[in-house]
């Protein structure tokens, strides 16, 4: 089966994860979970902060407005997404006594979010009035 397939298929059913290598120390399993929970509390603030642009900065242009907020929202969508995968691959690269994988998701989103604080800068000193 294809590793992307089965690995999605993980997702729903993490019980399986069982069937591959050995078990690691627990605690390692449980800085795995630790390090899903903060991606999931990074998706919810940028979710968060995305419907925070769109609704309490309504002086700003729509457009402007809304490229923040839904660059903010998919930022926190694809931060969900990636958490969970994140797990899984950690999860199994545990117990096949692998490296763990490495990403670059954390410098994309780091980029994002960086795009987005600098319009946000821009846009508070110099303001963007929609008319």
């Amino acid at each position: 089966m294809n590793e992307f397939v089965q690995g999605l298929r993980l997702w729903f059913a993490p019980q399986r994860i069982r069937e591959e290598g050995d078990t690691p120390d627990y605690r390692f399993s449980l800085a795995n979970e630790r390090t899903f929970l903060a991606w999931i509390r990074t998706a919810l603030a940028l979710i968060g902060g995305g419907f925070a642009v769109d609704q309490f900065l309504p002086e700003l242009a729509w457009a402007v407005r809304a490229g923040l907020a839904l660059a903010l929202l998919a930022a926190g969508v694809l931060c969900a997404l990636r958490a969970v995968n994140h797990w899984v691959r950690c999860e199994r690269a545990m117990r096949r006594g692998e490296d763990l994988p490495v990403s670059r998701f954390p410098t994309l989103l780091a980029l994002a979010v960086g795009v987005v604080a600098v319009t946000m800068v821009v846009v508070v000193l110099f303001g963007w009035e929609g008319r």
